[in-house]
């Protein structure tokens, strides 16, 4: 390996630490990324083919089925600063390394709107378009603006629209055809000075009856949307679990009625004329999954969509029970469940 890039590289590094499932695997190199300049340095002058390189956030959303053979790149490109602004809106640029939670708890306490009901999601700022966060009735691309990303192959520096993003539910084009292509080191945010309140979502709405709320702030929309994932989602720092392990899936609004002739208590949430969310909690408690323990491993006693690792559990493991709740599924309702979690074999 070059010397210039010893600083940066280190060998066989234990991925445990890095990877909120809690799940033991060896990266052959590792490198924290502090700068586009560090990236594009390492890039050029690597020993390792581009191929055998991933990217990682925060690794709350990813699960190592084995040991990496090449090289993982962390982006830990940090700060903050406004880029635009006017009477109405400033243009937020985050480096894709910060925190993602802390993020919004900065902008809430700017007085700046739009990202208050995507707190407490876990990651960084960069992994955050990949997979178009959202949650509570919002979602990343209702304030996003643009993207930096390095192209890995070429070191290129690249700026992405929002329409270049191909934004889906839970999806971009960076999990797709530029999958593991890019790198994304910095996004920009366009954030309201005058917060337009989504409290629409169910959960919400009742929360601020409760704590008679008549004319909330962001700052309440946060509050409540944190107490509500810290009652249905544990903790990773005390029980291992990268979040929603499967995407909720999107049927037909036919296949929907027919579904709710069997199961009339069956939650659905209009996402066109002609197409139903159905949550995948749901489905997945309703085939009897909540809370249950095989090994060292199982679905969250309050949430049946979270997967956990109780302690010592193995990639196959989790994804043998993956594969055991994927088949009761669509044994009982006909829907396939798709992983949100990125697999990494």
């Amino acid at each position: 390996m070059p010397e210039s890039l010893n600083k940066i590289v280190n060998q066989d590094v234990q991925l445990r630490p890095y990877n909120t499932l809690d799940i033991p695997a060896r990266a052959r190199l590792f490198a924290s990324i502090t700068s586009v300049e560090e990236l594009q340095q390492l890039l050029q002058e690597s020993p390792v083919d581009t191929d055998d390189m991933l990217v990682l956030g925060g690794g709350s959303n990813i699960l190592f089925a084995g040991d990496f053979p090449g090289m993982v790149l962390q982006i830990a490109i940090k700060g903050k600063k406004i880029v635009e602004e006017d009477d109405s809106f400033v243009w937020l640029e985050i480096g894709g390394g910060e925190n993602w939670h802390q993020t919004v708890r900065y902008a809430i306490d700017k007085g700046w709107g739009g990202i208050e009901n995507l707190s407490l999601i876990p990651g960084t700022v960069g992994a955050a378009p990949i997979q178009n966060i959202g949650a509570y009735g919002a979602e990343l691309a209702d304030v996003f603006e643009r993207l930096e990303a390095v192209n890995i192959a070429s070191a290129e520096v690249r700026t992405f629209s929002k329409e270049e993003c191909e934004f889906g539910y839970r999806d971009s084009i960076f999990k797709r055809a530029l999958k593991g292509k890019f790198a994304i080191t910095k996004i920009v945010l366009k954030l309201s000075k005058r917060p337009e309140i989504n409290s629409s979502y169910g959960a919400i709405q009742s929360e601020l009856e409760r704590r008679n709320i008549n004319e909330p702030t962001i700052r309440d929309i946060s509050d409540i949307v944190i107490s509500i994932r810290n009652d249905k989602l544990p903790n990773p720092e005390a029980l291992g679990n990268a979040g929603s392990f499967f995407k909720n899936p999107i049927v037909e609004a036919e296949k929907f009625e027919k579904l709710k002739q069997s199961y009339p208590q069956i939650p659905g949430y209009e996402i066109s004329e002609n197409e139903i969310k159905v949550p995948a909690g749901w489905l997945i408690e309703e085939a009897g999954w909540k809370g249950k323990k095989i090994g060292n491993t199982g679905t969250y006693r309050q949430q049946a969509l979270v997967i956990v690792n109780h302690g010592g559990a193995t990639a196959e493991e989790i994804l043998n029970l993956a594969a055991k709740i994927q088949e009761s599924v669509r044994e009982k309702f006909e829907i396939d469940l798709v992983p949100e979690v990125n697999i990494i074999s």
